[in-house]
C-alpha cells in the first residue's frame, strides 16, 4: 500500500477530509514533498517554526543533548542543565514578577497548568474566557474555549466559566471577587487575527487588579517574535500574572510552559504537594531545542524583522479585488476573503502551486500566513506574486 493509504488506515484521524500532503523533508522555509516538490510553507506547522525547519543551531544543540542523555526522571526532580539554562535565559527577557518556569509538553497542557494554579492560589473557581478564542483542546482547555460548536459534544465540562466579547470594555464588569482568572489571548488568532482596540488590554488589566483576579495570557500563537516583539503583551504595556506559551518555542520540538512569579508558582508544591505533574515536560532534547531558537531569535532580531515583513506581505497583496480584508501582527496575518468556499479553493491552488497556507478555526473566510520569521523579503515578493496570480483565477 502507499503511505497515504497507510496513514488513512493507521492513524487516528481529527478530520475526515485531511491536507493529505506528504512531506519527506523540510528546509528553512520550505517543505519537499515526492520527488522533490517544493513548497514555500507560509504557516510554520501554525507558528512553530519560527526560525524555520531545521535551523542548524536548533539541530546542533538537539544533536548534542542526544549525546548526553534522554529522559531521566520525571519534571521537577533532577537537575537538568537544558531546563535550567532555558528557564533562566527566559526569566532574563521577562519582568520580574515572571521568574518561575514550569516546563511542560504542549500549549494545552500549559493552559490546563495555568488554569490549575490560578484557582489554587486564588481559592475561587470562576474562569472568564472570550469568544472565538482558542486554548487548546484537553478538557480543561475546552471549557473555555471561545466557540460552543466545538465543546458541546463534550459537555459536562468543567463548571463555572464564562464568555465575554473582546474589545468589549463594557463586558469586563463580569470579572468580580469571585472570578480565579481571565484567561485571553493578546491578538485573537483563530478568530482570524482580531487586534486589541487602544486601551482595551490595559482596561483588562485594570479591572483584574481591582478584583484581585489573575490575569492569564496565551501567548501560545503569539509569542517568540511572531508579533514583532518577542512576546506580544509587551506592545500594550501590560504584564499578566501567569503566561502561556508553546508552539514557537522548541524550534519544532514539543514544548510548552507556563511563567509566573516565585510566589505563585509554589502555591503548587503544598496542599497538595505535587500540585502538577508531568512526566515528559521539559524534555531536556526539547529544553536544549528551546534553548538554541531562542538564542537564535535574540541574536538575529527576527521579532523586529518580523514587523517590517508582515509590513511587505500587507503591501504585496493590499488592493486585490478579492481580498475584502487583511489583518495582520507582525508576521501573523489574517487574510479575508468574501466566503469559505473560496478560502478552500484557493488552498488547493496554491497547493498546486508550491505554496501552503491555512485558515483559522473560527474565521474560514480568512486564511492565515504565518512563516517562519527568517523568511527573506525576496521569498515574501516570490510567494505574493504566486497569491495573487492564483486569486486572480478564482475570480475570473
Amino acid at each position: 500500500m502507499e503511505l497515504p493509504d497507510l496513514f488513512r488506515l493507521y492513524l487516528g484521524l481529527p478530520s475526515k477530509k485531511p491536507m493529505m500532503l506528504e512531506i519527506e523533508r523540510a528546509e528553512g522555509i520550505y517543505l519537499f514533498g515526492p520527488g522533490g516538490k517544493r513548497y514555500f510553507d507560509l504557516v510554520s506547522g501554525v507558528s512553530v517554526c519560527n526560525t524555520g525547519h531545521r535551523h542548524p543551531e536548533v539541530i546542533e544543540a538537539i544533536r548534542l543533548q542526544m549525546d548526553a542523555y534522554l529522559h531521566v526522571m520525571v519534571y521537577g526532580e533532577f537537575v537538568q542543565s537544558p531546563q535550567v539554562r532555558f528557564a533562566e535565559l527566559l526569566a532574563k527577557q521577562l519582568p520580574g514578577s515572571l521568574s518561575s518556569v514550569y516546563f511542560v509538553n504542549s500549549g494545552s497542557e500549559a493552559i490546563e497548568g495555568a488554569m490549575k494554579l490560578a484557582k489554587r492560589v486564588t481559592g475561587r473557581t470562576g474562569m472568564i474566557s472570550f469568544r472565538n478564542a482558542y486554548h487548546g483542546s484537553t478538557q480543561g482547555a475546552l471549557s473555555i474555549l471561545g466557540d460552543e460548536h466545538w465543546k458541546t459534544s463534550f459537555r459536562p465540562l468543567i463548571p463555572d466559566t464564562m464568555l465575554i466579547r473582546f474589545n468589549h470594555k463594557d463586558d469586563l464588569q463580569c470579572i468580580t471577587e469571585r472570578t480565579a482568572c481571565v484567561v485571553a489571548e493578546v491578538v485573537q488568532a483563530e478568530a482570524g487575527v482580531i487586534l486589541p482596540e487602544d486601551g482595551y488590554l490595559q482596561a483588562l488589566a485594570l479591572r483584574c487588579i481591582e478584583t484581585g483576579t489573575l490575569l492569564v495570557l496565551d501567548e501560545v500563537q503569539t509569542g517568540f517574535g511572531r508579533c514583532g516583539s518577542l512576546f506580544a503583551f509587551e506592545k500594550y504595556g501590560i504584564i499578566p500574572d501567569i503566561l502561556v506559551i508553546a508552539k514557537g518555542m522548541g524550534g519544532g520540538m514539543p514544548l510548552g510552559a507556563f511563567i509566573a512569579s516565585r510566589e505563585i508558582m509554589d502555591a503548587l508544591t503544598f496542599n497538595p504537594e505535587l500540585g502538577h505533574i508531568t512526566t515528559f515536560g521539559g524534555h531536556p532534547v526539547s529544553c536544549a531545542a528551546g534553548l538554541a531558537n531562542l538564542q537564535v531569535i535574540l541574536h538575529d532580531r527576527l521579532a523586529l524583522g518580523a514587523e517590517q515583513k508582515g509590513k511587505i506581505f500587507f503591501d504585496l497583496l493590499s488592493g486585490h479585488p478579492a481580498i475584502k480584508e487583511i489583518r495582520f501582527s507582525g508576521l501573523m496575518l489574517g487574510v479575508e476573503l468574501e466566503s469559505a468556499a473560496m478560502t478552500s479553493k484557493l488552498w488547493s491552488l496554491l497547493t498546486e502551486h508550491g505554496v501552503i497556507i491555512d485558515w483559522y478555526l473560527f474565521s474560514p473566510t480568512t486564511f492565515r500566513i504565518s512563516p517562519p520569521l527568517t523568511i527573506s523579503a525576496a521569498e515574501i515578493s516570490e510567494a505574493c506574486s504566486i497569491i495573487n496570480r492564483c486569486l486572480d483565477q478564482l475570480i475570473k
